[in-house]
């Protein structure tokens, strides 16, 4: 199985439009129901912005978000119907099956060498991440991606929970994009999740003569039914792996990335290093 796609990107697949079309549908009920962003957002019990980030398509409403709306506005499940579309919408096409994937996973562990992987980065690297992006991403699909980004960090309060693996180069834990007050407050975070006890974070030190991994990031996951997958993403092109073979290879590369890293503990003494550095 595979799918192709620009990683980490809006894919252009009519997304944009799909929820600026559902929050348009949440005004209209609104509107009929003469009620204000705010008056609907006190009666749902949800701040005013949220409810103008969702109808003007901003923001990614949630399936109990939906339910509340759907019941407050009395639209007769006209917008419960569209709970798994908008849900899907969170994500890119080309990444929705390893979106799916990763939120049932019971294991999972990444090689990164070009950024913090998507589910470590705090709110502020995450949006600078995708400004970045050439040729430029508007505003509102930015928003829209950190938001998603930031919902798949569920994956850490989950139960029972996954054993979750990051090989990092030092080289992006020194990079300031977004800029240093960005990068302090992520290498902060990299330190919270690090110290929690099904995770593992691991920095490859630069100075590595030996190093496994030039072949790019990767991650790979396990299923509740045991099914092992590989996912990789360079330049514009993406790919869902379940070969055993492919899967195999990598599970060996990542196996001696291990071995050629820090150790875990050694890792988060190294980051508090750097923090204190930044």
């Amino acid at each position: 199985m595979a799918v192709m796609g620009r990683p980490e990107l809006p894919d252009g697949d009519g997304t944009g439009s799909f929820l600026k079309s559902f929050g348009a549908q949440i005004r209209v009920l609104r509107t009929r129901a003469g009620l204000t962003q705010a008056e609907l957002g006190q009666q749902l019990q949800y701040g005013e912005d949220l409810i103008s980030s969702v109808e003007r398509g901003r923001r990614i409403a949630r399936p109990e978000f939906i339910d509340k709306v759907d019941e407050g506005l009395d639209a007769g499940g006209l917008l419960k119907v569209m709970k798994q579309e908008v849900a899907r919408a969170r994500y890119p096409a080309f990444f929705r099956d390893a979106a799916r994937i990763e939120e049932e996973a019971i294991e999972l562990t990444a090689y990164d060498s070009l950024v913090i992987n998507g589910l470590l980065q705090t709110e502020d690297y995450a949006r600078a991440v995708l400004s970045m992006y050439r040729p430029l991403v508007d505003d509102e699909t930015i928003e829209q991606r950190v938001a998603a980004r930031l919902e798949r960090q569920e994956i850490f309060s989950r139960r029972p929970a996954p054993l979750l693996g990051f090989v990092v180069e030092e080289a992006v834990l020194r990079r300031p994009l977004g800029g240093r007050e960005v990068l302090h407050g992520q290498l902060e975070q990299l330190l919270v999740f690090g110290r929690m006890r099904n995770v593992e974070i691991q920095v490859m030190p630069t100075e590595r003569a030996d190093h496994a991994g030039l072949d790019g990031p990767f991650t790979l996951m396990e299923t509740t039914d045991q099914q092992r997958i590989a996912y990789m993403a360079v330049q514009n092109v993406s790919r869902l792996a379940t070969d055993r073979r492919t899967v195999q290879e990598l599970e060996a590369r990542y196996g001696i990335l291990r071995a050629q890293a820090l150790t875990p503990d050694d890792s988060l003494a190294f980051i508090e290093k750097l923090l204190g550095d930044v």
